[in-house]
């Protein structure tokens, strides 16, 4: 890795890499070489055939080096980073003490810092695209748009579209969906409109892909909820609901429709390859045969299980079974291995340990859905998540040399269970390079950390933020007595 420096890999390109390992979809491959420029990944293959096509190019070796896709984050919310801590040891259904007070105290100043902060964060673990939400910041979304393409990452980018009614769509207790009246009639037809808008607004930008969002099922009418899913159909694009995330959510459609959500939203023709459901964890075998019927896609969370759910998604079975998926932070931690590791671990113990699988996966399953499989459930299959011919030039360039994956007999395995960010040297999106060795090289970094700081200590001052528990080190005292 010592004859290897950022001046090398500096500017658009074209650049002819030769690492010593280039992870494709088939496993590991050595002796390979890719050719990036425009963008895009113009050649892969084994070295000597691309640098007998491309003999204008002088070939950059990167020794010690592994090439691999980056990770898609299928499920975050990019404007809740200055308050990720205050959610640690908090019951489930935070949203409603935590995390809608805090957007709602976000000026457009400090909501840009928030979503550029958690690009950062992502960027430092790996990802090249997050999947954003929903901002509840009462701001135009394009503040958040802008803080990923300063930061140099690629976003699928939501605008929530409730129309339930206002107080509902705040809390996620929105009216009975069945009492319309002219003022939701209204509400609906202009949240429509600003949907289609939101669609066409980032028609040609090579960064930002719109998508729509409605918090939960009961936080749109049935309408709204049946053409959003027609409007995103139409433009190649997603719906991001959150389903199933806690057993209230599942109760409260039980109570207020008789179907579980998944049943609801297929009742109401919302169900189909434009529906990227979050979180999807308590499901029925009836649900999981939905899911597969329909082509409906999955944001699989599992650190977000672990943090502050009630169940972990069946991601084995929807493996087994076809159903799409990706996996998603929930902007609990910015770390693609970590996160791989955690969908793998989190299976292992949820359902491998009670059936004797010990294999939950073999590794390259969380690999190809933490990348491939993700950029597919977001709406961005063919553009971004494989190191192919004609795809986006969104990799990282991987340190494996160091103790952890020096020894290598299985490298898929061993990213899974034994990578970690700190391995990572560099961070490239759509062919230029973001980040070196954990920080940006074309924007200053550290200045937005301190600026978040100063930020953060206001916005969670100003916004009526209620906790179930006291931070650890209260805890201690009360346990403890000291």
């Amino acid at each position: 890795m010592n004859q290897l420096t950022p001046e090398l890999l500096d500017g658009q390109g074209p650049f002819l890499l030769v690492p010593d390992v280039v992870l494709l979809p088939e496993g590991p491959m050595h002796g390979f070489a890719v050719v990036v420029a425009d963008g895009c990944f113009h050649a892969v293959g084994q070295v000597e055939e691309v640098k007998r096509t491309h003999p204008h190019l002088d070939a950059v070796p990167l020794p010690g080096c592994l090439l691999m896709p980056g990770f898609v984050d299928a499920h975050h919310h990019l404007t809740q980073s200055f308050g990720s801590a205050l959610a640690f040891g908090e019951p489930s259904e935070i949203f409603r003490r935590v995390w809608v007070p805090l957007e709602r105290a976000l000026d457009e100043e400090s909501a840009y810092v928030a979503a550029k902060l958690a690009a950062l964060e992502a960027l430092r673990g790996g990802f090249t695209t997050v999947t954003d939400a929903g901002t509840r910041a009462e701001l135009d979304v394009d503040v958040v748009a802008c803080a990923t393409r300063d930061a140099g990452i690629r976003c699928v980018l939501g605008l929530v579209c409730n129309d339930a009614d206002t107080h509902g769509a705040d809390t996620y207790n929105a009216v009975n969906n069945d009492a319309v009246n002219s003022n939701t009639v209204d509400k609906n037809a202009s949240v429509l409109d600003t949907a289609e808008k939101h669609l066409a607004r980032y028609e040609g930008d090579h960064l930002v892909h719109p998508s729509l969002a409605i918090s939960i099922p009961e936080a749109a009418t049935a309408a709204t909820l049946e053409r959003t899913a027609r409007l995103a159909a139409e433009a190649r694009a997603v719906v991001q609901i959150h389903v199933n995330e806690h057993l209230a959510s599942v109760e409260r459609s039980l109570v207020r429709h008789g179907l579980r959500p998944l049943e609801y939203l297929n009742s109401v023709g919302a169900l189909g390859p434009q529906l990227l459901a979050a979180h999807a964890t308590l499901l029925t075998p009836r649900e999981l045969t939905l899911l597969a019927d329909t082509g409906t896609a999955v944001s699989y969370n599992p650190v977000a299980s672990a943090w502050k759910g009630n169940a972990v998604a069946p991601a084995t079975a929807m493996a087994e079974r076809g159903i799409r998926f990706g996996l998603g932070t929930d902007g609990t931690r910015g770390d693609g291995f970590r996160l791989a590791d955690a969908a793998e671990s989190a299976q292992r113990l949820v359902y491998g340990l009670a059936t004797g699988d010990s294999s939950c996966g073999a590794g390259w399953t969380w690999l190809e859905h933490a990348a491939g499989g993700g950029a597919d459930a977001v709406g961005l299959a063919g553009r971004t998540g494989t190191v192919a011919e004609g795809m986006a030039a969104d990799f990282l360039l991987v340190d494996v040399t160091n103790p952890e994956l020096a020894l290598s007999w299985d490298l898929p395995w061993e990213l899974v269970r034994r990578g970690n960010r700190d391995q990572i040297t560099a961070v490239f999106v759509a062919g230029r390079m973001r980040l070196w060795r954990g920080w940006p090289t074309d924007w200053d970094g550290p200045a937005l950390v301190e600026q978040a700081v100063q930020l953060a200590r206001a916005a969670v001052d100003a916004a009526p933020i209620t906790r179930v528990h006291s931070t650890s080190v209260a805890a201690r005292k009360r346990s403890t007595g000291q």
